[in-house]
């Protein structure tokens, strides 16, 4: 009996042996690029898809048949599954999963841009760069307030408030003094504010770090909804009309095509936002601070053992995230818009996901936080060319990005063994 259970239970494990992860994705790009193919260049018209290197229809640009374009993209994304299906060695894996998706989504393009009304079938590049990075810009910070808590081993689901808590204290106080510098210190510290109770309670009273995430981030929801109906809705002339940041514009950097005039002529925050990105990274990964910080988030137990001092790196560090999620959230009024409640709208919870999907680093975060600004560009851009996709589905583009992007295509990854683990000293 037992010798006949062996060639079933051999089975198993083959045909578990497969369906690698590597083939399950080579799969689903192979169903997408089929889709692309057959749907996308079914629907495309034999107009020309025009992708400006300008922000307008005139100048430079490039151009597909959409019929095409939309065929030929499309089985470029099914070569890539199908070479994953194939069995590649596992290195290939990103770099085909990279070209199935951009391929998929210029398919997608090719058949949109080239179905536009007359007069609309082009799209800027300039504008979409410029727009995926402003969109992203929340996110970068909330990214980066997540590196530096859960390096640390501090879960960090108060992303969300601390954005909204820096918005709202740089709009309110930025519109006191009339001073944008004024605004953007306030705002780091309303984001630190929110951090300090997310270490206090986390760390000192060992209160559950995800529980406390979602208070703090109705903490602030609270707080700020009450003083923008009692301070800003009754006189806002005075209480949310702070100054704005301008645009600063880089020599010769700005003439680059496409990428100079959408990253070197932009705002303070842009520029702080990838600068953060650099400085985290070598800091994380080149510096005894660095070093502490991974030991604290990985073996806290043996880092205590060498003489660092444990509770104060997660102080030291959690705090430091609330004041660059602070900065974060003045991006919106210290930039762009007046406060409005709640208004942050659950790029906390993206920003989360994107440090997951980045795998908790720096440069992956930024990687992902573009990914997500991107969608939600796009979202923008097919309602201003008045595609047939109803607006309600283009209004979820940048949160079904996210599921799509953690669940389908992080895989496994690891967190940092001690993320979330109370340390008591013994």
């Amino acid at each position: 009996m037992s010798t006949m259970a062996v060639p079933d239970v051999a089975v198993a494990q083959v045909d578990e042996g497969f369906w690698t992860r590597t083939r399950k994705i080579g799969a689903v790009l192979l169903a997408l690029g089929v889709v692309a193919t057959v749907v996308f260049g079914a629907l495309a018209t034999d107009q020309q898809a025009r992708f400006t290197l300008s922000e307008t229809d005139g100048g430079a640009a490039l151009e597909i048949d959409g019929t095409i374009g939309a065929i030929l993209f499309g089985v470029i994304a099914a070569a890539s599954g199908v070479a994953l299906l194939a069995g590649v060695p596992k290195r290939w894996l990103t770099t085909l999963l990279g070209v199935g998706i951009v391929a998929f989504v210029l398919s997608f393009l090719c058949w949109q841009v080239s179905a536009a009304p007359e007069g609309r079938n082009f799209m800027p590049m300039v504008n979409m760069v410029r727009g995926t990075f402003i969109l992203a810009l929340p996110l970068i910070f909330g990214a980066l307030a997540g590196v530096l808590c859960e390096r640390s081993g501090v879960v960090n689901v108060a992303i969300e408030g601390q954005l909204l808590m820096g918005a709202f204290s740089g709009a309110l106080f930025g519109s006191l003094s009339g001073s944008v510098w004024v605004g953007l210190v306030a705002a780091a510290i309303g984001g630190a504010f929110i951090s300090l109770l997310l270490a206090v309670f986390a760390i000192r009273y060992l209160v559950d770090q995800v529980v406390m995430g979602i208070v703090l981030n109705l903490l602030a929801v609270g707080v700020t909804g009450f003083l923008y109906e009692r301070l800003m809705q009754t006189d806002a002339q005075k209480y949310n009309s702070a100054p704005r940041f301008g645009t600063w514009e880089i020599p010769l950097l700005s003439d680059i095509p496409v990428l100079g005039p959408a990253l070197f002529r932009s705002n303070l925050f842009l520029y702080l936002g990838l600068l953060l990105v650099l400085v985290i990274h070598i800091a994380l990964f080149r510096t005894r601070w660095g070093l502490r910080t991974r030991a604290v988030g990985e073996h806290p137990t043996a880092a205590d053992t060498l003489g660092v001092k444990v509770l104060r790196v997660r102080y030291r560090n959690v705090l430091l995230a609330g004041v660059v999620a602070g900065i974060g959230g003045a991006s919106y009024t210290l930039a762009l818009y007046s406060f409005t409640k709640n208004m942050i709208g659950g790029k906390g919870f993206i920003a989360l996901a994107a440090l997951i999907f980045g795998r908790w680093s720096p440069t992956g975060a930024l990687l992902a936080a573009l990914f997500f600004g991107f969608a939600d560009q796009l979202g923008t851009y097919l309602g201003a060319i008045g595609s047939g996709i109803p607006s309600q589905f283009l209004a979820m583009l940048p949160y079904l990005a996210t599921m799509l992007a953690v669940a389908g295509l992080v895989g496994r990854v690891r967190a940092p063994a001690a993320d979330g683990k109370p340390y008591i000293k013994g």
